[in-house]
């Protein structure tokens, strides 16, 4: 159901909307985690570090594919809160084919390329194989991932997040059946894990494209209705590029951070491997609420009502913050058992590797959370160059940090430690960049109903004197 998020209390509209947002990201969560957890169980630690190992070089593509949601949730979210559907339908069209050129061009690139990209980061042999297997079956899904990514962008700049909720709670938890079934069932190995993912999100991806294909008709517009713009293209461009350049600069820092990992040998990547899906479940859990925080800034500003973005930055910090004291607590003090999910022996190196990862980074998600909150705001006000400049600043942190102190006593102990220094400082120019933003965004209006006041008043001297005149003749 289509909502419009510039009515109604600010707080009240933000939780409704972003709340189901944050269990379709706990569930999209579950593709990957069910990968590993399967392979990990069922399979073998190398198996666990191979899918482990691959995950890293999946964002690259997952970036592309977050990047293309952003652009088109954005500039549709914007067109639909100013009413403006003819224009809405053509940027939703163009978004569609513009993200399937760019599919295919990275289908070719992932299916050429990605075994020297996994030689390169030092994957170590005993699990180059699988690896390399793992990757080709996922590259060959990714018109399922980016049309999928496509249509919940569209649902969430509709105001719809629990239409992609139910697709991804029955499509997620038919992925753990199916990988118990390919893997222990059919002995498939890891290519039964890629390949139970490839079958569920492909059904949850038609799924979803018919339903907004529907949604999309079912708004009435006069004159003809363009399938594609260059012009609408540039628009959903100036919004998806710095996202895709974000991501994938994200995606490129975990790679190094991956390969600098990869020289302490398969236990602790396989520790790393566990309890990083772990801490991304968190982190794109925020990143999804600090989306929906994006269309919430993207409707309002359509319809020109920026004195509620300020009002949703206080909700959205709020909302992130009450998810953070349960997710805190769970990691910091229960890890061991949620690690567990992934690995059958309670002791050794992989489990402890992973049991240190989340306690030095689970108190800072409260710093990060915010973050990722301002970012949505900056994201939907367009200000994707401050957005950059601050995640940059985060990345070439934790990567430049993370290898200096990997090479002390510390090994592997300093490369945790280099998440919480750039979550904090990336936290305070986001926040620096928001404060400035949006001040300046509620002083325009001002300054305009200033100006119209004062023409108005010389208007009204101007006809007074003139009917002064009129009188005395």
């Amino acid at each position: 159901m289509n909502k419009d998020l510039t009515v109604g209390k600010p707080s009240q509209v933000l939780w409704q909307f972003c709340l189901p947002m944050f269990g379709s990201i706990i569930f999209q969560q579950l593709y990957n985690i069910a990968d590993s957890l399967v392979a990990g169980k069922f399979i073998g630690e190398n198996a666990l570090a191979a899918v482990g190992n691959s995950y890293e070089i999946t964002l690259i593509f997952i970036a592309f594919a977050f990047g293309c949601n952003i652009g088109c949730s954005v500039i549709v979210s914007r067109y639909f809160g100013a009413k403006e559907y003819r224009e809405m339908k053509t940027s939703v069209y163009t978004s569609l084919i513009g993200s399937a050129v760019l599919c295919a061009v990275l289908m070719g690139i992932g299916l050429l390329g990605c075994d020297a990209l996994l030689e390169l980061i030092n994957t170590p042999e005993e699990i180059l194989a699988d690896s390399a297997l793992y990757l080709d079956i996922y590259v060959l899904g990714l018109p399922f991932m980016f049309f999928y990514n496509i249509a919940t962008g569209i649902f969430s700049a509709l105001g719809d997040s629990k239409t992609p909720f139910y697709f991804l709670a029955v499509s997620s938890l038919s992925n753990i059946g199916v990988d118990i079934l390919f893997v222990a069932g059919f002995k498939m190995g890891i290519a039964g894990v890629a390949w139970a993912t490839f079958l569920c999100q492909g059904v949850s991806c038609v799924l979803a494209m018919v339903v907004v294909f529907r949604r999309i008709r079912a708004f009435r517009t006069e004159g003809h209705v363009q399938l594609f713009s260059w012009n609408m293209l540039g628009k959903v461009a100036v919004v998806a590029v710095p996202s895709i350049l974000q991501q994938s600069f994200v995606s490129v820092g975990n790679i190094i951070l991956q390969s600098i990992i990869n020289t302490f040998g398969a236990s602790v990547i396989a520790g790393y491997s566990a309890a990083v899906k772990l801490n991304n479940m968190v982190i794109t859990s925020f990143t999804t609420l600090g989306n929906g925080i994006s269309n919430y800034t993207s409707q309002n500003m359509g319809a020109g009502k920026m004195d509620r973005v300020k009002e949703g930055f206080g909700a959205g910090r709020n909302l992130v913050w009450l998810l953070c004291v349960p997710l805190v607590v769970l990691y910091f003090f229960f890890g061991r058992f949620l690690l567990l999910l992934f690995m059958n022996d309670p002791q050794g190196p992989a489990i402890d590797t992973g049991m240190l990862f989340l306690r030095i980074l689970s108190p800072f998600y409260f710093v990060v959370s915010v973050k990722l909150v301002a970012d949505g705001i900056l994201r939907g006000c367009g200000l994707m160059v401050r957005f950059m400049i601050a995640t940059f600043t985060d990345l070439i942190l934790r990567v430049g940090i993370a290898a200096v102190l990997s090479a002390t006593a510390l090994g592997s102990t300093g490369i945790w430690m280099a998440w919480p220094v750039g979550w904090c400082i990336g936290t305070a120019l986001s926040m620096v960049f928001y404060v400035t933003a949006i001040r300046k965004a509620l002083a325009e209006p001002l300054a305009v109903a200033e100006a119209e006041g004062q023409a108005a008043e010389v208007r009204a001297e101007a006809e007074f004197a003139a009917d002064a005149e009129m009188e005395t003749l």
